[in-house]
């Protein structure tokens, strides 16, 4: 066995994992005084690009299941946010659409993504290499 495959620098995971949680922690400051996690808020971004979409969807686009999703729905519903409603085309599929709250938030967080933006040292170039490699990643 090789001891440099299982030496912490030369693993790919390491530094996707360290700077993901890096990048998350940027969003806490911004977030939390509004009451949301990243993962709400990535919820809400999905819906405020199409609301009234099924738990799966939301679950297929942000690459999660229905397990970490149904719980923070169920949060956002009791919060006056969103409300969920059985499909009247399937009634196995929960449909979830935005209360007034919930689309109002929007106008509250729509300085985020440039402010961390602004946190984030790298050339309009490198971001979108890094965002082009990292989809990528995700595809395979």
């Amino acid at each position: 066995m090789n001891d440099e495959a299982l030496k912490l620098q030369n693993q790919l995971c390491f530094p996707l994992y360290a700077a993901s949680r890096k990048t998350v922690g940027l969003y806490t400051p911004y977030l939390k005084p509004l009451g949301l996690t990243y993962t709400q808020y990535i919820v809400f971004l999905v819906l405020w690009e199409k609301d009234g979409i099924s738990v799966n969807e939301i679950c297929e686009r942000l690459m999660l299941d229905s397990g970490t999703i149904t719980p923070l729905l169920k949060k956002l519903e009791k919060s006056g946010y969103v409300e969920r409603v059985r499909s009247k085309q399937d009634e196995r599929s929960v449909v979830v659409n935005l209360n007034e709250k919930g689309k109002e938030l929007k106008e509250q967080v729509k300085d985020i993504p440039l402010k961390i933006g602004s946190c984030i040292n790298l050339s309009e170039d490198e971001a979108k290499m890094l965002y082009s490699i990292l989809y990528k990643l995700m595809e395979n």
